[in-house]
């Protein structure tokens, strides 16, 4: 027997082995494996736009103009203007001076860290971020200090007496396993009193969180609040386009503007990474995010979909408005049922099993019933804690979320 067959059995024997589901077909409420039809609550495709018409006309049209590939790293001959479009379009949309794009959410997080922090610094983390936020971590060489969830008392202790060098603290706004939410306005007191930067990561809040689906800091009003403690205040982006979106004034000169970091590849239906902020900070990130160096640029496609994906999340705001009454009837009816969900405060839901081999045994039960949520075990949740963790969309309707509760029953 091999090595490598001995892990595969190790990894079944503990409930750990996983294979991929092969989806026949768009992604959507409904997907279809071996043939058959089954209501998909495993997906972040939460605004139910990764098969929206808009935005395959716009990745037609941008594989029309520009080809299918983008032929080189951005520093060599990749940078095309639609990649510019696109910077130009999350900056709009972020409120924010600049943005870079990288091909995926964990090439931003992994190239971004390591181009803010290095040997002789000091990374504060908090428990529960996601893997890409670790890797990227450990891969700068800096100091690492990992906080309690969401504890910013205990983040400001650490600042205070275990700090060396520059100091960066890096967050989830919204907890992928949990769906709770960071104390953002604590940690933008604890970092401004310590004059240390903060780095957010708004995966799975951008298009969910947030009047103008912006994510977590509109949510949280941060970008007002930046500006009345002081920032100065510069006008808004426009654009000769009426149907790009348009963001609330940024503050460039405050100087601890928060380094904002997302994806496309959620609730905008699409594909990449992106981080917003200061022009200084963004013109960094190209010359030192080695994952922005070393990578070839983002399709033009994405890239047109991505677009065409913030102007629909800006302009429609009643897919959010349906993601979050779908979100409200699953965990209300899950809550009726006694099943325990967590502290989540968004469309993300766990439900937690404990053992990972009942997590495993539930998931199969209900892809029985029709409905695919596969289980969420170790490393990628604490052991004792696997689950089965499931997303509403926008486009799920409420016979959906009455199946998947019947289903459970």
């Amino acid at each position: 027997m091999s090595d490598w067959r001995k892990t595969l059995d190790e990894l079944a024997e503990a409930g750990l082995l996983r294979r991929p589901v092969t989806v026949e077909g768009a992604q959507g409420p409904h997907v279809r494996v071996n043939g058959a039809d089954y209501v998909c609550f495993c997906s972040n495709n939460y605004l139910g736009l990764a098969n929206h018409p808009k935005l395959i006309e716009a990745a037609k049209a941008a594989a029309d103009e520009y080809g299918t590939g983008s032929g080189a790293s951005r520093l060599v001959s990749g940078t095309m203007a639609i990649h510019r479009e696109l910077e130009d379009a999350v900056a709009r949309f972020k409120g924010a001076e600049a943005a870079i794009v990288f091909p995926t959410g964990y090439m931003a997080n992994v190239g971004t860290i390591p181009a803010l922090a290095g040997k002789g610094d000091t990374i504060f983390c908090d428990r529960l971020n996601h893997a890409s936020i670790f890797d990227g971590c450990r891969l700068s060489g800096a100091t690492l200090r990992v906080y309690a969830h969401k504890d910013a008392a205990k983040l400001d202790d650490l600042l205070a007496r275990e700090r060396e060098g520059r100091a960066l603290v890096v967050t989830d706004t919204v907890f992928s396993m949990d769906g709770d939410l960071a104390p953002l306005p604590d940690l933008v007191d604890v970092c401004e009193r310590r004059g240390a930067m903060l780095m957010i990561d708004e995966a799975h809040a951008t298009g969910v969180l947030g009047a103008n689906g912006r994510g977590a800091a509109e949510h949280f009003g941060l970008h007002a609040r930046r500006l009345a403690d002081g920032g100065q205040e510069c006008p808004p982006h426009q654009s000769e386009d009426e149907t790009a979106p348009v963001a609330p004034a940024f503050s460039s000169s405050a100087p601890n503007d928060l380094i904002v970091m997302g994806t496309l590849s959620k609730a905008a239906g699409s594909l990449g990474g992106y981080v917003a902020g200061s022009r200084d900070l963004i013109d960094l990130l190209v010359n030192k995010a080695r994952s922005f160096i070393y990578t070839t640029a983002l399709p033009p496609a994405v890239c047109g979909a991505s677009m065409a994906a913030l102007r629909i999340i800006e302009q429609e705001p009643e897919r959010r408005e349906a993601l979050w009454a779908r979100t409200k009837q699953l965990q209300d009816g899950l809550r009726s049922l006694g099943l325990e969900i967590g502290p989540t405060q968004t469309p993300i839901t766990p439900v937690i099993v404990g053992e990972s081999d009942a997590a495993v045994e539930l998931s199969a039960k209900l892809f029985e019933r029709g409905i695919l949520a596969p289980a969420i075990r170790p490393p990628t949740v604490p052991e004792g804690a696997a689950r089965i963790r499931l997303t509403p969309m926008a486009t799920h309707t409420p016979d959906d979320i009455d199946a998947l509760l019947a289903a459970l029953r």
